[in-house]
């Protein structure tokens, strides 16, 4: 399997992302219920992929509410929220909702057939991405060895196939333009270490992993030429959610003078959210920050607060590269394009 996820006779088949790095397995989701459940757990993750699976499983309800040629589509419409509604802070997922819901007309088929579109789409706007973002890099950086730093997981897990952020840092590797790749280890759920690492050692690119926290004191101490991140949403005014920590490298970047460079897709622009202010943050459970994999490792009763995304502000972004080009309202970006 080279992609992801993919569709098989009414199944979607996913790579299940809390198996690996132990273990590769697939998943095989037969319902919406089975969706929505892997969604959340993070079994499916990263904005793109969850875009992709919410729209393939509104075409298995869509398949499910349909008898004798007549859909059901208050049905399909009330699962089809629920389904967007799985995780609020990636727009991937409700943009891609809102798509297939839009041929729903014309019965399950043409659902289908969209939410297939969808899929297709993704792996050929990343990859496009992927490249705009590489030659970016390369007229900001030059052509050199590169040493950059990524967090989270943003490769082909995340998406369909090939990836957003990973995906530039591997058409980077490809030209022989990597030196290293620093990543964190993106507490509390360990993308970074389990993900990330998993990814990077299958593409043959050499790479360390850091704490969360160590990450501004590698670019204090002059050992990233170029930071490159993934985006859960971007908002109108280039402000950009992304996994929580994010900020964090974004504000050293800055007092380091290093490029800061969003990688994503279109469907994660928001310009309907004037600004991050207006995101909604997902919060998750205390407990994946008071234990790990079933063991305590606080004491019983402490509190946490657990955001799974935080907001950079668009000032502190060098710019966000779609596959398009570049997207960013600040004048100054406009000079990187020509």
């Amino acid at each position: 399997m080279t992609r992801s996820i993919a569709w098989q006779d009414g199944v979607i088949e996913a790579v299940d992302q809390c198996a690996l790095p132990h273990e590769f397995r697939l998943l095989r989701l037969r319902t919406v219920d089975e969706v929505i459940d892997a969604i959340q757990r993070l079994a499916i993750r990263g904005a793109p992929a969850i875009g992709v699976a919410g729209a393939l499983a509104v075409a298995q309800s869509a398949r499910a509410h349909t008898r004798d040629a007549v859909c059901d589509e208050l049905a399909v419409r009330a699962e089809a929220q629920r389904i967007a509604d799985a995780r609020p802070t990636a727009v991937n997922l409700s943009w891609a909702v809102r798509r297939v819901l839009g041929v729903l007309g014309g019965g399950p088929d043409a659902v289908l057939a969209e939410a297939l579109q969808i899929l297709v789409e993704d792996e050929e706007r990343n990859r496009s991405a992927a490249g705009h973002a590489a030659d970016l890099v390369l007229r900001l950086c030059g052509r050199k060895p590169l040493r950059l730093l990524t967090h989270c997981n943003t490769g082909r897990l995340a998406t369909v196939a090939w990836g957003t952020a990973l995906g530039a840092i591997r058409v980077l590797a490809e030209a022989g333009q990597v030196d290293e790749v620093l990543f964190g280890e993106t507490r509390p759920l360990l993308q970074g270490a389990r993900l990330t690492a998993w990814e990077l050692a299958e593409a043959g690119i050499p790479h360390r992993m850091l704490v969360d926290s160590a990450g501004p004191a590698a670019l204090a101490a002059g050992m990233v030429d170029c930071v490159l991140v993934g985006a859960d949403r971007v908002c109108a005014n280039g402000d950009v959610a992304n996994k929580i920590g994010t900020y964090s490298l974004a504000l050293a970047a800055s007092r380091a003078r290093v490029p800061f460079v969003v990688v994503a897709p279109e469907s994660t622009l928001d310009t309907s959210l004037a600004s991050g202010a207006d995101i909604v943050i997902e919060e998750r459970a205390a407990s994946e920050v008071t234990g790990y994999g079933g063991l305590a490792v606080a004491p019983a009763g402490t509190g946490a607060f657990n955001p799974a995304f935080d907001v950079t502000p668009a000032e502190l972004v060098t710019a966000v590269v779609t596959e398009s080009g570049l997207f960013h309202p600040q004048e100054t970006l406009g000079e990187l394009a020509s």
